[in-house]
């Protein structure tokens, strides 16, 4: 579990649990699971190649946004996303992105996430859900 900083447009700030998920069934994401008092867990799924990219210098556009700020023990990471019904922008430690992120790389490098792909299960509940 992670805590998210969430910039309000009053400009409070809450601190959002917020839980890091990757599945080696599923090697080009992540998810973010922010837990939310009222409404309960809300996921946002999104490339690891762009958390990756984002933790080094602004990257994404549309839904999702990525970029550091600082240096050194200071730096942060700002996540910004949009829906149809609004826009969040949340802070948190880079570092602890940082090393959460590289041990999905551990678990799935990524000159081996084409092959950790489970398309099989993949094929079927697509075909399963379209009947």
């Amino acid at each position: 579990m992670l805590d998210m900083e969430l910039e309000t447009p009053q400009g409070l700030r809450v601190t959002v649990p917020t839980q890091l998920l990757y599945r080696a069934q599923d090697p080009l994401s992540v998810e973010f699971l922010f837990h939310d008092i009222r409404l309960g867990p809300v996921p946002w799924t999104f490339a690891r190649e762009l958390l990756t990219r984002g933790l080094l210098t602004p990257s994404g556009d549309g839904d999702v946004r990525v970029w550091p700020t600082g240096t050194g023990a200071e730096a942060l990471l700002h996540l910004g996303l949009s829906s149809p019904h609004g826009s969040a922008h949340l802070t948190t430690a880079l570092k602890a992105v940082e090393r959460w992120l590289c041990r999905t790389y551990q678990l799935v490098p990524s000159d081996r996430e084409v092959e950790a792909l489970d398309l099989e299960t993949r094929l079927t509940r697509f075909l399963e859900e379209g009947a």
